[in-house]
């Protein structure tokens, strides 16, 4: 395919949103745009390209903008294990709320994580649509990773991932992978397996020949053989090939990194500002081992800050389109599982030459900030620079000696008085976000203990002090100030935007806070009423009202923290937090400005993590071209951020999903046992508990209840005994017993416990605190 020219994407669609009905054939607009000659073709490939990220729509010859049809939308397909799905539209679809539900259908193709197209069948007043899947645009899966079955008829493969349902066949031949298989492993070693019927049962990585087609099957190779499921290591390989992340560097951008040299030479220290007869520091995990980040802090004469934060010069390292560049791209961001990681620059780079390691000399770029007693930036500026950082800390470390400790701060005597700064600054910082409405939710992290053998221990509440919140407000304001100087300097940069939240999740917030005795602060939340008539079998009809939240509705972050903060202490402080940041938008990356809702930011932007995040490295590319006086080297920032944005989550999502493995092995050996545990919410097939001191979530399902038959009320989201009336709702404070695990779904499942288990009373379970 020819290059497409980027100056035709906008040029498109500026033409179709000048059309009536915001669509026109490729024929018309190649005659409306003039386009000739070999151009015709180039622009051709630009419409697909624009088609296929979701840009434009093409329906039966014809380009239409996603934001001018209500008949169709382009999104990802996320599918449920019982069969049925969701499409999440990339661009808002009219008159469509939410995403599409697309009902079961064993003949459908797609598969979960497809790009597709959908047609929108019907929207009911409340916004909510039901559509089916016309046609597959991208797929998802090329490799699927899962449990090799030896069948009577043919070997087969079933994936770990519940959410594809299509069984995967593997035809006589194709069940070892070839001699030249990748090697390359990061949690356990190769198993050695001489006949198929050694297979069975074991975990591998298939590729995909055959998609399934109208009800059929998929056809593939075995390309990994990773090993038994319960193998020592195996739940990483099986997440990082579940996930698609790229574990191994290509030869290119491994010798691009080998030839690096360690030094720096002295004329490249000479075009930058000297910093190294500054004692500046890095504080970080006692287990970090990349180094982004340091900071040195002073005082001016008239008591204003002087704040100093350096990170890692990456951009000097990686050059745009190097093989490094375009698998740092690809990768998006490091990944960090318990007990090891996947890093977006290769080693050479990412804990070598980029590392800021005490006592070796290291470029950076630079933010130098002036702050008053106010938190105000009165003065600032950026630049490159060479650091020598003078200690490697930790957060443990430095708490301590703010806390007093002897010993250490006479072995760091001469630092003891900045980190006495850096506190104070700290603090300050803190209460100028405070007053401007930033939310600071204090929720507790898991942490997993692994013993000398990498074998999983103990559940922990991940240490949180002072220490670590110097660094988060360093870098929060070098992230703000970046942000606002790029935004003022270019005609476009990348962000981080934290957008508004949705109104109809701000109002069932509402709804659940109202049982607690709390609210947002809105008073009578405004509401829009659809009246919906029904008629039952005997032919009567049936009037009622779907309620849904104004759009109008006007929300602050300072709500938010208003409310964050009459909750500290409560009892009823971790449920309710917890809501509050389910009802609230995820951070994405934007070229378009829309402002931080939670850090209540009109610019951000991420700067201080190169090593391990790609939009740092962009913004430090835009930063650098700044400083230069040259146009950026920087080229479609919407598509960068998309990508960034995507392949965070995906990051996100291994993670998440690899913790849980962990936390599941570890609960293997403790089936039967009781805990004391919150609800975290109910569903009409039963209610999730998290318990109370292992951070570990599992399902009470609703047919386990005892004593009586048990219902789910949606309109209060409570399970109600038919006969005693008791009830069940979110926040409630209940013993548990640990039933079974489900290891394919890496799911537990729990029964009550306890004396209310076994009695058949009148009333609701009492939760351990009481309602306001």
């Amino acid at each position: 395919m020819s290059r497409p020219n980027p100056a035709w994407d906008k040029a498109i669609v500026e033409r179709l949103e000048a059309q009536p009905k915001g669509r026109a054939t490729a024929r018309h607009l190649i005659k409306e745009l003039r386009i000739r000659g070999e151009d015709r073709q180039r622009f051709e490939d630009a419409l697909d390209v624009l088609a296929r990220r979701g840009a434009l729509i093409e329906i039966r010859g014809q380009y239409v903008l996603p934001s001018r049809t209500s008949e169709y939308a382009i999104g990802r397909l996320t599918m449920h294990r019982d069969g049925y799905g969701f499409v999440i539209p990339t661009a808002p679809v009219p008159g469509v709320k939410g995403d599409i539900f697309i009902p079961p259908d064993p003949s459908m193709s797609a598969m979960h994580g497809d790009r597709v197209l959908a047609r929108i069948a019907r929207v009911l007043p409340d916004g909510k649509a039901e559509g089916s899947i016309e046609r597959i645009l991208r797929r998802a899966h090329p490799t699927v990773v899962g449990e090799f079955k030896i069948g009577r008829k043919f070997n087969y493969v079933i994936p770990q991932e519940s959410r594809i349902q299509h069984t995967i066949v593997i035809p006589d031949g194709l069940e070892f992978p070839g001699a030249a298989a990748n090697p390359d492993r990061i949690g356990a070693p190769l198993p050695k397996l001489h006949s198929i019927e050694d297979l069975d049962g074991q975990i591998v990585n298939v590729e995909l020949l055959d998609f399934p087609d109208r009800g059929e099957d998929a056809v593939g190779r075995v390309v990994e053989i990773l090993g038994h499921p319960d193998d020592f290591g195996v739940d990483v390989e099986i997440t990082i090939r579940k996930h698609h992340l790229p574990n191994r560097f290509p030869a290119e951008a491994l010798a691009e990194a080998q030839a690096i040299a360690e030094t720096i030479p002295e004329s490249e220290i000479a075009r930058r500002r000297d910093f190294r007869h500054l004692d500046c520091v890095t504080i970080d995990g006692e287990t970090a081992r990349d180094f982004d980040d340091a900071v040195w802090i002073d005082r001016t004469p008239d008591g204003n800050y002087i704040l100093h934060v350096h990170i890692a010069d990456v951009s000097h390292y990686v050059r745009p389109g190097s093989a490094i560049d375009n698998e740092a791209l690809i990768r998006g961001t490091s990944v960090y599982f318990p007990d090891r990681a996947v890093p977006m620059l290769p080693l050479e780079l990412s804990t070598g030459i980029c590392s800021l390691r005490p006592q070796v000399d290291r470029l950076v770029m630079s933010a130098l900030l002036e702050i008053d007693h106010q938190g105000q930036i009165v003065r600032q500026d950026f630049c490159r620079g060479v650091i020598r950082s003078a200690e490697r800390m930790t957060y443990t470390g430095v708490f301590s000696i703010l806390e007093g400790d002897p010993a250490l701060r006479a072995r760091y005597a001469p630092l003891v008085s900045r980190f006495e700064l850096m506190r104070d600054l700290a603090l300050i910082l803190q209460r100028k976000r405070n007053k401007r409405g930033s939310i600071d939710f204090d929720l507790p992290e898991p942490f997993i203990v692994f013993d000398e053998n990498g074998m999983m221990t103990s559940i922990d509440r991940a240490p949180r002090n002072i220490a670590h919140r110097l660094i988060e407000e360093f870098m929060l304001a070098a992230n703000e100030a970046v942000s606002a100087h790029l935004e003022a300097s270019l005609p476009q940069s990348i962000f981080r935007v934290h957008e508004v939240p949705d109104p109809q999740k701000v109002m069932d917030f509402e709804d659940l806070a109202a049982r607690f005795g709390y609210s947002l602060g809105f008073g009578a939340v405004p509401v829009r009423r659809f009246p919906v008539v029904t008629r039952t079998s005997d032919g009567r009809k049936l009037r009622r009202d779907i309620v849904r939240a104004d759009e109008r509705m006007k929300v602050s972050s300072r709500m938010y923290q208003k409310l964050v903060a009459k909750l500290e202490g409560k009892p009823e402080e971790r449920i309710l937090n917890y809501l509050m940041l389910r009802s609230l938008k995820q951070a994405r990356y934007s070229a378009e400005n829309l402002g931080h809702f939670a850090l209540a930011a009109t610019s951000y932007t991420h700067f201080t993590s190169p090593i391990r995040r790609y939009p740092d490295l962009i913004v430090h590319r835009l930063l650098g071209a700044l400083l230069d006086r040259q146009p950026p080297e920087v080229a479609d920032l919407d598509g960068l951020a998309r990508m960034c944005s995507e392949t965070e989550r995906r990051a996100a999502e291994a993670e998440r999903e690899l913790l849980e493995w962990k936390r599941v092995k570890f609960m293997t050996d403790r089936i039967g046992d009781e805990f004391d545990s919150l609800v975290i919410s109910t569903t009409r097939f039963g209610f999730f508990v998290e318990l109370n001191d292992l951070f570990v979530e599992g399902l009470v399902p609703i047919d386990s209840l005892p004593g009586e038959r048990w219902n789910y009320l949606d309109n209060t989201r409570r399970i109600t005994g038919e006969r005693t009336r008791r009830e069940i709702s979110i926040g409630d404070q209940l013993r548990v017993r640990l039933d079974h695990i489900d290891a394919m779904e890496k799911r537990m499942v729990f029964s009550l416990a306890g004396p209310w288990a076994c009695e058949s009373g009148r009333k609701r379970p009492q939760a351990r605190f009481k309602r306001r």
